[in-house]
């Protein structure tokens, strides 16, 4: 498959993520979502590491069990303005994975240790099997959630943190769940998150609240890696702008006082 047309394959799955969740995001302008203060807001927003090393930790431990990164190699961990984990340490991750490949010269396929370069192992071989496995429902794909939804980190960190008893004229079919933020209040995704359910290993008092964060800006990085860069870039271009005006201006100003005396 040539590289262009793996990037018309990639644009259209992106933008199939969009317009599924069009509706939903529609629906969620009117929820007053949880707001959080990101380390990646605003002009001089950046990511924080420790929190985007936590937040793969989360995925790898409690979402990846259901949901997809279709779009994301185990190499991109390893990448600067992302998790930075050591290459050493990525590699290790990915080897600890089973990857289903060929076929082989005798033309069946086979299972081996995972490369950098692999994608993300997905948690079930396709649609059908991940539907049959959570009630019907399909677990959406991850790589760009955050980008997807309307509020980005804080509809998917109060989604995580949104689960409570319905009230109680409000009914619910069975495997569904209340949460106060999701569209119609009914997901049928289970609360994932409790205190203490993992060991961080930096230490990190494992909170809901603290996982739901991680795994918002984890979310977040994933569906725009290059983030920092365009931060940097426009404020480059702003910078540049300003000094261009400031001349122009003294220019402008010199050129009519010459006019003036005349």
């Amino acid at each position: 498959m040539s590289k262009k047309l793996k990037n018309i394959i990639k644009i259209l799955f992106v933008y199939s993520v969009i317009m599924v969740s069009a509706n939903n995001s529609k629906a969620a302008e009117s929820l007053d979502l949880l707001k959080n203060k990101w380390s990646f807001e605003g002009l001089f927003g950046t990511f924080d590491r420790a929190s985007l090393r936590r937040g793969y930790q989360v995925y790898n431990e409690v979402c990846s069990s259901c949901h997809s990164m279709q779009l994301l190699s185990y190499r991109n961990l390893s990448e600067k303005g992302g998790p930075e984990f050591p290459l050493e340490d990525i590699k290790n991750i990915a080897a600890s994975f089973e990857v289903i490949d060929g076929p082989n010269s005798e033309g069946e396929m086979f299972s081996r240790p995972g490369r950098l370069s692999d994608k993300f192992v997905k948690p079930y071989p396709n649609v059908q099997a991940a539907e049959a496995a959570n009630g019907g429902a399909y677990p959406p794909d991850m790589s760009v959630l955050a980008k997807a939804r309307k509020g980005g980190a804080n509809y998917i960190y109060s989604i995580l943190l949104g689960y409570d008893d319905p009230p109680e004229d409000f009914k619910l079919d069975d495997g569904v769940y209340y949460n106060k933020y999701m569209p119609g209040h009914n997901i049928k995704m289970p609360n994932a998150l409790s205190n203490g359910l993992l060991d961080y290993a930096d230490g990190t008092e494992a909170t809901s609240q603290q996982m739901a964060k991680d795994i918002a800006t984890f979310l977040t990085w994933a569906s725009e890696p290059s983030l920092e860069a365009r931060h940097k870039m426009g404020f480059k271009v702003i910078l540049y702008l300003i000094v261009l005006g400031i001349l122009v201006y003294f220019s402008m100003k010199r050129l009519w006082s010459r006019i003036e005396t005349k």
